[in-house]
């Protein structure tokens, strides 16, 4: 097999969740277990950082492994979902997987895994831990998959754990609460190993302290910190931090949401360096202001050209949203600051699992709508999505993919409007496949 043909088998030939959602969802570790005694047990054989969360994971994943890059350190960075090409997943210091890697992979390992029929997570777990072993890296960000006590992940013991926030998503199997969500989440959470958590609501805080309690881990929140004395976004791009560490950081990530993940990234750093962990302040500066081009992340407020002003992010629940409405409603106010119109389009699609009634009302009601669907199974119908929309006041028409939606919306815009991409991570993939 070469490589599109050897992942069009892992697509095929295990339950990928990216394609079909709950019906791949595989609970329990078992799987991993076996395969992980197969391949000697790789995960022992570098340091780790695990990070879960319901938003910002990717983002704060990406940060930290920048920095450590920058120290010196050679660094795995695990991650999901993929954008555009499946080795997006496994970097070492921001390179991908090779191609050779993943073929001789799956054709010397696919005799031991087809009989234990793992999903398609379950897989690339192994491969990204036996990859980073084989490549012998010093330590590696660990994304988990999705909630954390049971993902396929929680096999490490990390030098650090790391929560980000937790809000409803994925609830069919993590749970109907926050509560019981956090407590999925707190999973990762192991003995006296650290763990730094971003956000917490009155349901959550107590969830991620009694856990802690209970295993002897130090507990940190970052909500809580001094880390941070200011933040600002810089409206050529990016944010600008002052920080208690640091002095003045410019960091290449320009969302809203950045301004809560900088506190967990900053935060974690710190519980880093005060556990042995060897980084300068140089490394910070360079790494958070570099971090995209270091670590290939794509997908977060990523702006593409001024005029029009083209930007898609991979805000895809309400929690990600509500920062994504924040951010578009003070775009459009700087932009007609003068008088000058500016108006929104926004291609748009969701996926079939989402509280999609939720997030529309929370979509602007002054927009052009370009509802659309990814080229993935999940994909909620485009013409679905336009009549739940009408029904919130939100107009707009059909169309059959995110690139016709997203020509139709640059056809319709003038120079000083803007086109938002988004509602899902596929919706991006979609649209950076068409137009990288």
């Amino acid at each position: 097999m070469d490589y599109k043909e050897t992942i069009s088998y892992l697509f095929n030939a295990a339950p990928l969740f990216q394609q079909l959602g709950a019906g791949a969802y595989k609970e329990g570790l078992e799987t991993t277990l076996t395969l992980d005694e197969h391949f000697g047990h790789p995960h022992k054989r570098f340091r780790t950082i695990h990070i879960a969360g319901t938003n910002g994971k990717g983002s704060c994943s990406h940060s930290i492994a920048a920095v450590l890059q920058r120290a010196g350190y050679k660094v795995g960075l695990f991650t999901s979902p993929h954008l555009v090409d499946f080795r997006e997943r496994i970097r070492v210091n921001g390179q991908m997987i090779s191609e050779d890697y993943v073929v001789k992979f799956v054709e010397e390992e696919r005799a031991f895994f087809e009989p234990l029929h793992p999903s398609f997570f379950e897989i690339t777990t192994a491969m990204a831990f036996k990859y980073f072993a084989d490549q012998h890296v010093d330590i590696a960000v660990v994304e988990v998959g999705l909630g954390g006590r049971l993902d396929c992940t929680n096999i490490i013991t990390p030098e650090i754990s790391i929560i980000t926030n937790i809000s409803f998503d994925h609830v069919q199997f993590l749970g109907d609460t926050l509560a019981k969500i956090a407590s999925e989440k707190a999973g990762i959470i192991k003995p006296g190993v650290p763990v730094v958590i971003g956000e917490t609501v009155p349901e959550t805080r107590p969830v991620f302290e009694a856990k802690a309690q209970e295993v002897g881990a130090p507990i940190f929140f970052a909500e809580d910190s001094d880390v941070l004395t200011s933040a600002e976004i810089d409206p050529a791009g990016g944010v600008d931090y002052m920080t208690e560490e640091y002095g003045f950081i410019h960091s290449e990530l320009g969302g809203y949401c950045q301004l809560k993940n900088s506190k967990t990234i900053l935060t974690a750093l710190r519980v880093l360096r005060e556990n042995g962990l060897r980084f300068t302040d140089d490394a910070v500066h360079e790494g958070l202001e570099a971090v995209c081009r270091l670590t290939g992340l794509r997908g977060r407020w990523e702006v593409f050209q001024h005029h029009p002003y083209i930007v898609c992010d991979t805000g895809h629940n309400v929690g990600g949203m509500q920062y994504i409405v924040q951010q578009l409603a003070n775009v459009v106010a700087s932009r007609q600051h003068g008088g000058d119109r500016c108006h929104l389009h926004m291609v748009f699609g969701m996926v079939s699992d989402k509280d999609i009634s939720t997030i529309l009302t929370m979509l602007p009601k002054d927009a052009t709508y370009y509802f659309c669907q990814a080229s993935v199974k999940r994909a909620r119908p485009a013409e679905q999505i336009c009549q739940e929309a009408a029904e919130h006041g939100l107009r707009g028409k059909a169309y059959p993919s995110v690139s016709d939606a997203f020509q139709a919306a640059t056809f319709a815009a003038f120079d000083n409007d803007i086109v938002f991409v988004g509602g899902s991570s596929f919706i991006v993939a979609d649209f950076l496949a068409s137009n990288s």
